[in-house]
């Protein structure tokens, strides 16, 4: 996929008023490169919780001690210790 700045398609829509209706050619150009600039764009994430952080380890020990168990189960028998854990209590002050 090509990277495509922002002043590009800032070039390309000035262009387009420019040449009034008789740029369809780089209307679609345009609108491709806007496409494309919008793709590269990249969401800044959220740092994870402190429930995500504790489900991911927790998660991480029930499989090992319960290979076979489905994770369904072994999911909610960490988030029934969630409730009763210590870095609930200290994500709630």
């Amino acid at each position: 996929m090509d990277s495509v700045s922002i002043d590009e398609v800032i070039r390309l829509l000035q262009e387009i008023k420019d040449l009034g209706e008789s740029g369809k050619e780089t209307v679609a150009k345009a609108k491709s490169t806007a496409k494309k600039a919008k793709k590269v764009v990249k969401k800044v994430k959220r740092a994870p919780s402190a429930y995500n952080k504790y489900m991911k380890k927790k998660l991480a020990e029930l499989k090992k001690k319960h290979p076979r168990s489905n994770h369904q189960v072994l999911f909610k028998r960490a988030a029934k210790s969630w409730k009763r854990s210590a870095e609930r209590k200290r994500s709630l002050k």
